[in-house]
């Protein structure tokens, strides 16, 4: 009974985090992908990809996942409050975020800085 009370919880966490990549118009296929679905998740958070192995280094990871949780909450329009429900609590979280009214908030592109050029 244990067995496919578990089996259950994952194959919905699956599906939850299928979902919430189409909604950040990331592949769905990719939440089940190891170390790759760490990657996409990144980028829906708007972090570099070079963090991916910042996600290696323990202690380090806690502090990068947090980061990333915070990134995949603004850009989902939510607050602090929910990253911190995403850190902690995920499986209650991440289906709330895909099965909830939250829509992806594509980010803007960091604007490059342009330096003055001088006419002299």
């Amino acid at each position: 009974m244990r067995l496919i009370l578990e089996l259950v919880v994952f194959v919905f966490m699956i599906v939850s985090l299928w979902k919430v990549f189409t909604k950040a118009g990331q592949p769905g296929w990719a939440c089940i992908i190891p170390i790759y679905n760490w990657y996409v998740l990144l980028k829906i958070a708007s972090k570099p990809g070079w963090w991916l192995v910042l996600l290696f280094v323990p202690l380090v990871n806690i502090v990068i996942m947090f980061l990333m949780c915070l990134g995949i909450a603004e850009n989902f329009g939510k607050g602090t409050g929910f990253a911190v429900g995403l850190f902690f609590l995920g499986f209650i979280f991440v289906p709330i975020l895909a099965f909830g009214d939250a829509q992806y908030i594509n980010p803007a592109p960091v604007p490059v800085a342009v330096s003055p050029v001088s006419s002299a």
